[in-house]
């Protein structure tokens, strides 16, 4: 039975000051009010060697123009992007949890951009010991590069490997074959840093055998982390023409599925296991601050074209035009292009869904966060995951099963669609 509202008697009486009143609040520190909050950094470099088959990002392959000339100049525009947002913001007081360079192909600058970038980014930043993460092809990645980003104090890689695969690399149009791939993973193992290797399930002419190769290659290299992404058909890309004019064939989503649970089998063998639901590591491991950080909802200044960051409840994104990106800035202007400002809902919505892919949802830490439980408001959405082997339910959190974790983000969207119809 609803309960009755009880509304007050009409009177004058009771000016209202403040609210919650102040009797309710509790004694603190001003350090406790104003804190130096971590956070993390992301440095975009929308450049690439090459135009994969399968890729709808929006990158350049800079064909045509001068390469050194356009990148000094891009990098002049990052190096003072940092320096106005530091000062904006005072990002001195806040110590840096992670930096990710990502792209693109960060690992197509010289060294001396490369260089250049860390130097005023440990300059403006308050870094002191941070993960530090590039991505990296692995044709960019030589000795000497590696030695640089080494003494930068880089200590992750995440290389684009896709597949071990000559012929499935081929119909990609990259320049990498699976020689190069290896020779990639011991260099960067040479520096001491976590190896990551990024594959993609249901590449064009892929098949039982040729996947269960790219696998075992995977497991063998001793990369010490391992993600499988969902190849996704955009129709701007090669991949979409080439199976209109049917000159390609893509895996059906049974075969597919049947790939991953292949993959999550062989990583059980090898004790390779998630973090999140993409990303498996040696015995659990080698967690990626940087992605779990900012799923969690902290802080990230964003900075390089079309780069979009995450400040409390502000989204923003730069300008995606890379001339515009390097003339505001050489004008002394931020380039933020746009923003959202997410209202309540939408931050429990987006807590659901990026919670969930880090494998486990924390529900008091919810019902702190906006003071009313998660079983309160999708009750009939928990049961139902539950129910069909999705999830496991404590009193303490919700937690993917291995079906949620092959099923990916479904999980998190069924989680989260009574909070979506609520904003309706």
């Amino acid at each position: 039975m609803k309960k009755e509202l009880i509304f007050p008697t009409p009177s004058r009486k009771g000016f209202i000051t403040n609210y919650p009143p102040y009797r309710q609040w509790k004694r603190t520190a001003a350090e406790s009010i104003l804190p130096g909050k971590p956070i993390n950094v992301y440095v975009h470099i929308p450049f690439c060697i090459q135009r994969c088959a399968y890729c709808y990002y929006r990158t350049n392959d800079l064909k045509g123009i001068d390469r050194r000339k356009f990148l000094n100049r891009y990098v002049d525009a990052l190096c003072r992007e940092i320096e106005l947002t530091a000062q904006k913001f005072h990002l001195q007081d806040r110590p840096v949890l992670s930096i990710y360079f990502g792209g693109g192909t960060p690992t197509i600058l010289t060294s001396d951009q490369l260089e250049r970038l860390g130097k005023t980014l440990f300059e403006h930043l308050n870094v002191d010991s941070p993960e530090f993460t590039v991505e990296a092809e692995p044709v960019t990645l030589t000795p000497k590069k590696a030695a640089l980003l080494k003494k930068m104090h880089v200590n992750r890689i995440s290389l684009g490997v896709q597949s071990f695969r000559d012929e499935i690399l081929e119909i990609c149009n990259r320049l990498d074959n699976e020689e190069k791939a290896l020779k990639a993973v011991d260099i960067a193992r040479s520096m001491g840093a976590v190896v990551n290797i990024d594959l993609l399930s249901g590449l064009a002419a892929e098949k039982g055998d040729s996947w269960a190769y790219t696998i075992d290659r995977a497991l063998s290299s001793g990369a010490e982390s391992i993600t499988i992404y969902k190849m996704e058909l955009y129709a701007n890309t090669d991949y979409y023409k080439s199976l209109r004019r049917k000159k390609i064939e893509l895996p059906d989503n049974d075969n597919e599925l049947s790939f991953m649970n292949h993959a999550l089998d062989e990583f059980e063998k090898a004790d390779y296991l998630p973090w999140c639901f993409f990303t498996f590591t040696k015995n659990g491991n080698y967690k990626h601050t940087y992605i779990s950080s900012v799923w969690e909802g902290n802080d990230c200044f964003a900075f390089g074209a079309s780069a979009f960051g995450e400040l409390g409840s502000r989204l923003y994104q730069n300008t995606n035009d890379e001339e515009k990106y390097m003339s505001r800035l050489e004008a002394g202007e931020l380039p933020v292009n746009r923003g959202y400002h997410l209202t309540g809902l939408e931050q429990m919505i987006r807590t659901v869904l990026l919670g969930m892919k880090l494998l486990s949802l924390d529900l008091e830490k919810f019902r702190q966060r906006f003071g009313i439980p998660l079983e309160t408001l999708c009750g009939e959405a928990i049961d139902k995951m539950e129910g069909e082997g999705y999830i496991t339910t404590t009193k303490d959190a919700l937690t993917l099963t291995r079906k949620g974790i092959l099923y990916g983000d479904y999980t998190g969207r069924c989680l989260a669609a009574p909070l979506v119809e609520m904003g309706k």
